[in-house]
């Protein structure tokens, strides 16, 4: 989340990825500092996945990820 918070402070569009464990953590870390991240939440657990699973995983994402930043470069050049 602070990595997000980082990039866009300097106009760089980031999307934060992480599994459905922690929705509600970065929600809660969201509103403690005040930023509204784009995020994406793949399937949870992903620790013990293999290589195809994590593509697959990725791919799944893509779509979304790349939406999100288009939306963000989008409302800056409003």
């Amino acid at each position: 989340m602070h990595d997000i918070a980082d990039l866009e402070s300097r106009q760089i569009p980031g999307v934060g990825v992480a599994s459905s464990e922690f929705v509600e953590a970065a929600a809660l870390q969201s509103r403690a500092l005040g930023f509204d991240p784009a995020m994406v939440f793949v399937p949870h657990p992903i620790q013990d996945r293999t290589d195809a699973e994590m593509h697959a995983l990725a791919d799944n994402a893509l779509d979304e990820i790349l939406r999100l930043l288009r939306a963000d470069a989008d409302s800056d050049d409003t």
